[in-house]
This record gives C-alpha cells, sequence and structure tokens, in this order.
C-alpha cells in the first residue's frame, strides 16, 4: 500500500461526478439546487452535489417503468445479464483506488479500510449475485397428468433503493446485485452525507453495459427525494439501509402509497458476550475493542454492549483497554490510520452528547471521553463506561460512535435475558468454550446473526438481517435475490 503523500496527491487531481444520473445520463437536478459534501477530517468541501427532488424522482421513475416495460434488461437471457454484471464488478475492482478515496474523502473511513474491504466487498456482491443469475431454476408443482403446474419468479418492477453513509459502496451493491441480477430497474438514492461513490457507481454501470433507465441515481436529502421515491405510486419495491425511525416512516410510506414492497434494515444495539469459559481473553479483548472502534463506531451492527462475566470482569477489561492505543483517530489517508473521522458535524454532536451524558450520570469511565478539539477534524477516541445498569440510556440506544457500554453478569442465563430486553435484533456474539453454551445460547438470542467466538463474520452466503426493530428482509445470499422478484403460480389445464 502506498504512503500518506500518495493519497493526499491523488485526491487533489480526483475528478467527482457531481450531477444526478437519469436514463442513462448525467443531469442536473430538474430545480438546479446543489448541496455541499465536506471532507470530515479536514472540513473542507469537495464539491456541490445535485440536490434532486420530486420531478426528478419522477423523471427516473419513468426512465425505469419504461426500462422495465420494454425488457431491455429484464428480457434478456440469465447469461447475457450475467456477463454485463460481471463486467460491471471488473470495472469496479479495476477502480478500486478511486472508489476507496472517494469512500474515505466523503465519509471519513480510514483509506486502509476502504481498499481492504469496501470496494473488493462492493465488487464481490456484484459478482456474486451475477453468478448465481444462471443457476436459480423455478418449479413444476407435483398435480395430476390433467395439469401442468408452473411456480416461477418475475421481477417486481422498479426498486428504489436508500442506502447510508457509513458504508456507501457495500450497502448499495447489497442492494444493486439481487435487484439487477432479477431483472428490476433500480433507482438508487445515496445519503446526502457521502453520494460520491455512488455517482462514480453510474458511471461504471453504463460502461459495463447496464442498458439506459436500468440504474439511475438520484444524490439528495431524504425529506425531498427519499420521501418522493417512498411515496411514488409507480415504484414496486422500497429497499432502504439506515435508523429505525426512518425504516418506520418508510413503512408509513409504503402503506400510504400504493403498498409496494418496503424491505428495512435498520438499527442495532448488539451485546457481545463473554463468558466465564472464554479460553482466549486476549483475542476475545481484541475483537471487543475492533467490534466498537472499526469504521469509527459507525456500524449498525457495532459490539456496543459488552456483557461481561463478573468473575472474569476486571481481567477482561484490563485487557481490553490495553487494546485502545492502537485504535486512536488520525487521517483517514494515513494507511496505518485504524480510526478515522465521524461522518459531518451532526453526527459528532451527537456522540459527543451521549458521552457527556455517560460521564454525568455515576458510571466508570474507562478510557476515552470527550475529546479536545484541535482543529477541524471531527475525531473521537475510543470511549468505555463501565457498571452501566441494563436500562441505562446507554446500554439502550444506537450512539453509531466509538463508544462502547459495558455491564455486567453472573451466568448466561442473566446474560441471555440482559442481551433480548432491547428493541433491537440485529447481531449479537457469543464467547465461550462450551459447545453447549455456543450452541443453546445463539438459539436463545433473539438476533439476525449471532457470531461465536468471532464478531462480523460471514460472507456472502450468509443473509443478513435484523429481528424486532432492527428491520425485515435480508440481504446477501440467494435469499436476498427472492425478495426482488414475485412468485407466480401457473395453472396449466390439459
Amino acid at each position: 500500500m502506498t504512503d500518506v503523500h500518495h493519497w493526499h496527491q491523488r485526491a487533489q487531481s480526483l475528478s467527482l461526478n457531481t450531477q444526478a444520473f437519469i436514463n442513462g445520463q448525467f443531469v442536473d437536478a430538474a430545480s438546479g439546487d446543489r448541496f455541499d459534501t465536506y471532507n470530515p477530517a479536514t472540513g473542507e468541501r469537495l464539491a456541490q452535489v445535485a440536490s434532486c427532488d420530486k420531478a426528478d424522482a419522477d423523471n427516473a421513475v419513468a426512465a425505469a417503468r419504461a426500462a422495465f416495460n420494454d425488457r431491455r434488461w429484464a428480457g434478456q437471457s440469465p447469461a447475457q445479464r450475467k456477463a454485463v454484471l460481471l463486467r460491471f464488478a471488473e470495472l469496479i475492482a479495476e477502480h478500486r483506488d478511486e472508489l476507496a478515496l472517494l469512500e474515505s474523502l466523503d465519509m471519513g473511513k480510514p483509506i486502509s479500510d476502504a481498499l481492504g474491504y469496501d470496494a473488493p466487498a462492493t465488487a464481490r456482491a456484484i459478482s456474486w449475485h451475477a453468478e448465481a443469475i444462471d443457476k436459480l431454476y423455478d418449479e413444476v408443482a407435483p398435480v395430476g397428468d390433467e395439469a401442468l403446474a408452473l411456480i416461477t419468479r418475475e421481477p417486481l418492477g422498479v426498486v428504489a433503493a436508500i442506502v447510508p453513509w457509513n458504508f456507501p459502496l457495500v450497502m448499495a451493491a447489497w442492494k444493486l446485485g439481487p435487484a439487477l441480477a432479477t431483472g428490476n430497474s433500480v433507482i438508487l438514492k445515496p445519503s446526502e452525507k457521502s453520494p460520491l461513490s455512488a455517482l462514480k457507481l453510474a458511471e461504471l454501470g453504463r460502461q459495463a453495459g447496464l442498458p439506459d433507465g436500468v440504474f439511475n441515481v438520484l444524490p439528495g436529502y431524504g425529506h425531498t427525494v427519499g420521501e418522493a421515491l417512498a411515496m411514488h405510486m409507480d415504484i414496486d419495491c422500497i429497499t432502504f439501509t439506515g435508523s429505525t425511525a426512518v425504516g418506520k416512516h418508510l413503512l408509513e410510506c409504503a402503506g400510504k402509497s400504493n403498498m409496494k414492497r418496503a424491505f428495512m434494515e435498520c438499527g442495532g444495539k448488539s451485546a457481545h458476550i463473554v463468558c466465564a469459559d472464554c479460553d482466549d481473553l486476549d483475542k476475545a479483548a481484541a475483537t471487543a475493542a475492533a467490534a466498537i472502534c472499526y469504521n469509527q463506531g459507525e456500524v449498525c451492527t457495532a459490539g456496543s454492549r459488552l456483557l461481561v462475566d463478573n468473575a472474569i470482569k476486571a481481567e477482561f477489561l484490563e485487557k481490553l483497554v490495553a487494546q485502545l492505543p492502537q485504535w486512536q483517530p488520525g487521517d483517514p489517508l494515513d494507511p496505518n490510520t485504524s480510526m478515522g473521522a465521524m461522518v459531518d458535524q451532526a453526527q459528532y454532536d451527537r456522540v459527543c452528547q451521549f458521552i457527556e451524558q455517560g460521564q454525568g450520570e455515576g458510571s466508570t469511565l474507562l478510557a476515552g471521553g470527550l475529546p479536545e478539539r484541535a482543529g477541524p477534524g471531527l475525531f473521537i477516541p475510543p470511549t468505555i463506561f463501565s457498571d452501566l445498569a441494563p436500562d441505562h440510556r446507554l446500554a439502550r440506544e444506537e450512539i453509531f460512535g466509538p463508544v462502547l457500554s459495558v455491564i455486567g453478569f453472573d451466568g448466561l442465563d442473566e446474560a441471555i435475558a440482559i442481551a433480548n430486553d432491547s428493541d433491537y435484533g440485529l447481531a449479537a456474539g457469543l464467547w465461550t468454550s462450551s459447545i453447549s453454551n455456543a450452541i443453546q445460547g445463539s438459539r436463545a438470542l433473539r438476533a439476525g446473526t449471532v457470531f461465536v467466538n468471532n464478531w462480523d463474520g460471514g460472507d456472502m452466503t450468509m443473509p443478513f438481517g435484523g429481528y424486532k426493530q432492527s428491520g425485515n428482509g435480508r440481504d446477501k445470499s440467494l435469499h436476498a435475490m427472492e425478495k426482488y422478484t414475485e412468485l407466480k403460480s401457473t395453472w396449466i389445464q390439459l
């Protein structure tokens, strides 16, 4: 990996797409409005980006609907769609450095993470779903000789995908991969906090051979263009990753409009449980630190509730705090940086408010605390609060920053009860040397994903999504492809 000077030089010469992408063309917003996007590590303005609204949503939906109706994409053979999407994945891989740089500049992610995970995972999501296209079969139902009963899957039609700012590329690919593979037209709405990489994806998709109107990108605000998409009467599906509050609103919009399919992947307050019989406390401590510090804690599956058996709590916390020097925030363009900047001032202020409240309510501050601003960068150090009651606000609400709440327990049954006492159910983790504890504990945890003796394991073969107010639907795997299709039964009387 090249050094920090290389990345700063590349940033200076980077060419940015700042227009919306509708019907195969980059265009200004119909209103001509633009919004600023900033580098959170420096405070510098990166670009002024087209700010789309209802008029642009109408234009994009019309283009997407026309493309779907004339079957310029859905009507292609599976092998043809597969070839285009594989080329799309190849182009993403070829432009890895540029895409990683856009992610780092736009939302503060360390360049090493964007290079090592985000860009490759984006290409992998597209290629995996492309490879699955011609390996999915329809069904013939078992009926008598007098009939032929067919069960077939067809694309939904026009899909609106609203994705968050913390993993702009990966979350987009998790939606684009299955939606495009199954023959839909897609309108992607990136977050106004990190729109630049999505617009680069539009350019690469066109270059790969996606027909005009099949893939559209509308940058803008949730209350303008996002709302317009959610309420649009000619959109068949809305898929979303983001906060639970917004997810609930989008479900309301789906019901108030045309009952469009609505798949939500929302917030989390994931419990990371360390049992007394864990046989590698060093590894568990290193993993617990990464689970709250990776991507500045701006991760829906962050292990933000650390539950430690009281029998090993003191020893474990000592090991955990010893991990934090390697997780101090720094210049995201330095390849040696492990933690970057918070995405914007609003998120920085929100995390600081949680830290301030924790310091003022009798908990024990083991590390970190309110940052000392020495410049324009939005940096917050890893912060750990211990001796929290399970019903403390810091232990119940999603903070979306590097703030860890530590709760003690006595025995696995109590840990499971604390873990499940949450509005959320996205992920959970369990460290134990007992196979019985591992299996029984993972069964008892009410979460969409359970990690045993690891955190954040998995790949494209595993579905991703949550229980309870962490949402519905699933990203990744063949289960995601099901979500973007209609099931049709055809009975042919012979």
